[in-house]
């Protein structure tokens, strides 16, 4: 019997699998340009030394960003703390949480594993990032899949229809 007494308001993981290849999965999280076709409005990263990275090059780690959504009066800084090239990438989210962004090639699909942690556990913190952010991991990865298996963006982008579920 689930009890919200034992519910980890810390962290949480969501699981997809997407019919593609680890690389273009990969990029689909660390190049500018792909963010921006499923995840993100613009998506920017700066080298340590505050360089802008070319949008169709991958991010690596150190680098920091300045994100923005369609449809959303908000932005999100943070820092990308790993990036293997590979399989692997974790940045600040919301603040001091990690995200981390685990790909494994499962037959012919890639198993994508989001893991936030480090979230505080205020009342605050506890509606607008672990469920807030649980929320909205689960309709973005969604539309990963979405683009990566058929290129359909389910995104709303008009900024007169607010809370909607993919926002």
């Amino acid at each position: 019997m689930f009890s919200m007494k034992n519910f980890d308001w810390s962290q949480f993981t969501k699981r997809i699998y997407v019919k593609s290849d680890l690389n273009k999965v990969y990029n689909a999280w660390t190049k500018s340009a792909d963010l921006e076709k499923w995840f993100l409005s613009k998506a920017v990263f700066y080298t340590p030394d505050k360089t802008k990275v070319d949008s169709s090059k991958n991010v690596s780690e150190g680098c920091k960003y300045q994100w923005n959504w369609f449809a959303q009066n908000a932005f999100e800084e943070g820092k990308i703390t790993e990036a293997n090239g590979i399989d692997f990438l974790e940045f600040t989210f919301a603040g001091d949480c990690k995200v981390q962004i685990k790909l494994r090639e499962v037959d012919d699909q890639i198993l994508v594993e989001l893991s936030q942690k480090e979230i505080p556990i205020d009342e605050s913190s506890k509606e607008n990032i672990r469920l807030g952010c649980a929320f909205g991991w689960t309709f973005y990865l969604l539309n990963l899949k979405s683009i990566l298996e058929g290129g359909i963006d389910l995104r709303n982008k008009d900024t007169e229809l607010v809370g909607v579920v993919n926002n």
